[in-house]
């Protein structure tokens, strides 16, 4: 398909009606299969349609329909879900296995919503949170940590003036977790500011 610019008296062909207004519309189905059955055998890449029972506006790949961001979620790519309803979603937890230095590790912006498995082996060591200045973690952020060797991990601030934490642990703004296995959870309730909970001790 392309596009044809018509000049008066151009003779308006069966050809021209299938491909320059037809295939070029958005055409309007109760669901998918009566779209189907209308399309057969004329499908093209690049055709749109809009089902009604669904409320999903869809383009036709050349293969198979995929959905525009209207209506029904693509199961590619990023999208912004606004009053949608998730019917048994599966959601798949990120894990990452962060790397000790000097027995310590200063979390980073990819480990944003992560579930951590942190080991510094048998030796104690520290998971230190940045201050906003060197990464702005967005407010509401969590972030999972499980001590996976049996050396005691301790989150505190990198710069405890600026950034503040709390928990319930036995020293409140450096708690340790409490033993391997163990997992403790850190959230950002606002700016430099965070709550430690979990199995801290």
């Amino acid at each position: 398909m392309a596009y044809k610019l018509f000049a008066s008296g151009d003779v308006l062909t069966a050809s021209d009606v299938n491909s320059y207004i037809m295939k070029q519309t958005v055409m309007v189905f109760a669901d998918a299969s009566a779209r189907t059955t209308a399309l057969s055998g004329v499908l093209a890449a690049g055709m749109v349609s809009y089902l009604t029972g669904t409320n999903s506006l869809e383009t036709y790949n050349g293969s198979a329909w995929t959905a525009n961001g209207t209506g029904d979620v693509a199961t590619t790519g990023t999208q912004t879900l606004t009053n949608k309803t998730l019917t048994s979603p599966v959601i798949t937890q990120g894990t990452s296995t962060p790397s000790f230095t000097t027995n310590a590790y200063t979390l980073v912006a990819g480990d944003a919503g992560q579930f951590l498995l942190a080991s510094n082996s048998t030796t104690a060591g520290t998971i230190n949170i940045p201050t906003d200045a060197t990464y702005a973690f967005a407010n509401g952020t969590q972030i999972h940590i499980q001590q996976t060797g049996t050396g005691q991990l301790t989150i505190q601030a990198t710069t405890s003036g600026t950034t503040t934490v709390v928990s319930t642990g036995l020293s409140s703004i450096a708690p340790k977790i409490r033993a391997q296995y163990s997992v403790a959870t850190i959230m950002k309730t606002s700016t430099n500011n965070w709550t430690v909970f979990g199995d801290i001790a």
